[in-house]
This record gives C-alpha cells, sequence and structure tokens, in this order.
C-alpha cells in the first residue's frame, strides 16, 4: 500500500471504530424504551422487597417506585422476547434488588409478583 494512502485509511479505521462502539454504548437501552414524563404514565408499579418480576405490555409507560425514588420508563423499545432486568433501565441506586422485566406484545393481564 502506498504510504500517500495509509494515514487515510488508518484514521477512516479508527472513526469507524469509534462509531462502532459508541453505538453499542447507546443502543442496549434503546432496545428496552427510553425515560418518559411522570405525566405520561400509564400506572403506577411499588417495587419492595418481595417484588421479584413485574409484567408490563409493550408500549405501555409506567412510574415505577422503590424506596421512595420514582422513575418512568416507556416500554416502547423492540418487542423483548426475553426477560431482562429492572436495573438495566432504572437510574443508579434506584432499584436494590433483582427485579426481572417480562414485557408481552398481546392484551394479557399484567401485574407485578
Amino acid at each position: 500500500m502506498k504510504t500517500k494512502l495509509l494515514v487515510p485509511a488508518i484514521a477512516a479505521l479508527t472513526l469507524s471504530a469509534a462509531a462502532l462502539s459508541a453505538g453499542a454504548a447507546t443502543m442496549r437501552t434503546d432496545l428496552l424504551g427510553e425515560p418518559a414524563q411522570a405525566s405520561a404514565a400509564e400506572r403506577t408499579l411499588v417495587i419492595d422487597a418481595n417484588t421479584k418480576y413485574v409484567n408490563v405490555k409493550h408500549g405501555e409507560v409506567i412510574r415505577f417506585i422503590e424506596n421512595g425514588r420514582t422513575f418512568v420508563w416507556n416500554f416502547d423499545g423492540l418487542a423483548q422476547p426475553r426477560p431482562f432486568d429492572l436495573a438495566q433501565i432504572a437510574p443508579a441506586g434506584a432499584v436494590d434488588h433483582g427485579v426481572k422485566v417480562y414485557v408481552s406484545l398481546g392484551d394479557e393481564d399484567v401485574s407485578a409478583g
């Protein structure tokens, strides 16, 4: 390869790698939905020490309350075939134990347990 083309090729590869890693860092929560305004919440789920899971519907906006901390999430991300941990979308320190989130696509009964 000519030296003249080597520097632009290295620069292009470096920028491509940086763009991919930045996209990977932001994509995970985007797949799960996005934070929402409290006024948009359709229902409220109180998380306590006995809560092991929550069921929500795709597209639903939920207000979560645990230990006096509140956050609101819009489950409008891609369909989730598997459950994920609520701590993945909660602000740091908002959830103090493992709570699985199950996102349904249909009109199944949704609850917390």
